[in-house]
């Protein structure tokens, strides 16, 4: 018997808007990065690593499941096309590369997939399109059209036309945002490496593998393995993916790109496999999930009495707690909330420019911002509806000797981070209380 509407509700909040268009299967989001694509001592793509790719898809299709693919390579193929031995640096350089290398690569992939049986289409973001919230939402419809229609979206930055302030910069933080915009289920980053480890193993003969991080907030793992001349990522940026991920209720898993049907493996439960990245218990959800993916312009420092009304009590900021603003930003953009170290704490959409915050801030809390400003206003600089919380700064009762990296690979509890992560992590992501 057809269900109806009142009785269907329920399934798609609890699905969310996408799942609830498409039929049931989980959604899955691969990121290929450039090292797994081209190999370096040749400067030819990896065409066994490909194949092998898209041969997991499709074993993923066949049980029912929905496949997008974030992918690196397109500078890297250009470079290979024209014969060029090394990665510029200049960007107009690369963006003409890209051009030249993103046609190349969307036809192997159209080839290996179509031989296959499946259908896949090229899609193109930049930081702007997701930022803006009506093309947040266009992006989010047209996914789900791709994937109710069977096809395989194969995704990359459209490195082409994107400045460099409005760019992911990296396809690790990319395919997190894609993970989150379309409520995905698993996220697996394909890189170089088997996992994450406490030290650098190659270094380090002490060095531990980290096979499952129940809380990302607490993670002190080595991130000093960068990208190679070919990409741009590293493990700093794999960390940063991390936690977006796991705050929109995705499962992130890092593993090697030699072996992809392992992704299958991993779903089924097996352990030791990679780096398993588990999702927040309460995860972002509507307009807070869009926040994350707006660019900040700027920082705003609050005084201990503000971080503990924005954090702990889940207040709105207010010009008395702003000690010092740094950036150019205007009304409505977002701007990191910082402690008075400079450790973000939160996100949120300000509402007046840099210029107005700084002519305020540590202003007494009885004058009105009407007053001060000399026009009709708000009081509040950020509102409480338009912040989002780093999860792990509200938990202040745990013990922090109390952790450690168990024997079978387990991380719970806090090691002190050094600030070169913090700083490479600088677009942590935030919790919110409410349910996905």
């Amino acid at each position: 018997m057809e269900r109806t509407s009142s009785q269907k509700a329920p399934e798609m909040k609890r699905r969310g808007i996408v799942k609830a268009a498409l039929p049931f299967g989980d959604i899955f989001v691969i990121k290929v990065g450039t090292s797994s694509l081209v190999r370096p001592e040749q400067q030819t793509l990896n065409l066994t690593n490909l194949a092998r790719i898209c041969e997991t898809i499709k074993l993923l299709k066949s049980e029912g499941h929905h496949v997008i693919v974030v992918t690196s390579g397109a500078v890297g193929v250009g470079c290979q096309r024209l014969g060029l031995t090394t990665k510029p640096t200049v960007l107009a350089k690369k963006q003409a590369l890209a051009a030249v290398g993103q046609v190349h690569l969307m036809k192997y992939y159209e080839d290996f997939l179509a031989a296959l049986g499946l259908t896949c289409a090229q899609v193109l973001l930049t930081l702007d399109n997701l930022a803006n919230r009506s093309q947040y939402l266009n992006a989010r419809n047209t996914f789900t059209e791709l994937l109710a229609y069977g096809v395989v979206p194969v995704v990359n930055e459209n490195d082409t036309v994107a400045v460099q302030e409005l760019r992911f910069g990296d396809n690790d933080t990319l395919s997190a945002q894609v993970a989150a915009l379309v409520q995905a289920d698993w996220l697996f980053l394909l890189t170089d490496v088997d996992c994450l480890y406490t030290a650098n193993p190659k270094d380090d003969p002490s060095a531990v593998p980290i096979y499952e991080i129940e809380d990302i907030s607490r993670l002190n793992a080595d991130t000093s393995t960068r990208g190679t001349q070919w990409g741009t990522g590293g493990m700093a940026t794999k960390l940063t993916a991390g936690r977006i991920a796991t705050a929109a209720g995705c499962t992130m898993v890092i593993c090697n790109s030699n072996t992809p049907e392992n992704i299958v493996r991993i779903v089924k439960g097996e352990p030791r496999l990679g780096s398993k990245f588990f999702p927040l218990p309460h995860c972002l959800k509507g307009r807070k999930r869009w926040i994350l993916s707006v660019p900040v312009r700027g920082q705003l420092i609050l005084d201990a009495g503000a971080v503990h009304a924005v954090r702990d009590k889940h207040k709105s900021l207010f010009a008395a707690g702003v000690t010092r603003v740094t950036g150019t930003f205007h009304s409505q953009d977002c701007v990191s909330l910082c402690d008075a170290s400079g450790v973000e704490l939160g996100r949120g959409l300000v509402n007046f420019s840099s210029e107005e915050v700084s002519a305020v801030a540590g202003s007494s809390k009885g004058k009105p911002m009407a007053d001060q400003l000399g026009f009709p206003t708000m009081d509040e600089v950020v509102h409480r509806e338009n912040i989002v919380l780093l999860a792990s700064e509200m938990d202040s009762d745990e013990d922090p000797s109390a952790s450690s990296t168990t024997p079978n690979g387990v991380y719970r509890g806090e090691v002190t981070s050094d600030a070169a992560l913090r700083a490479a992590e600088a677009a942590v992501i935030l919790q919110d209380l409410a349910p996905c």
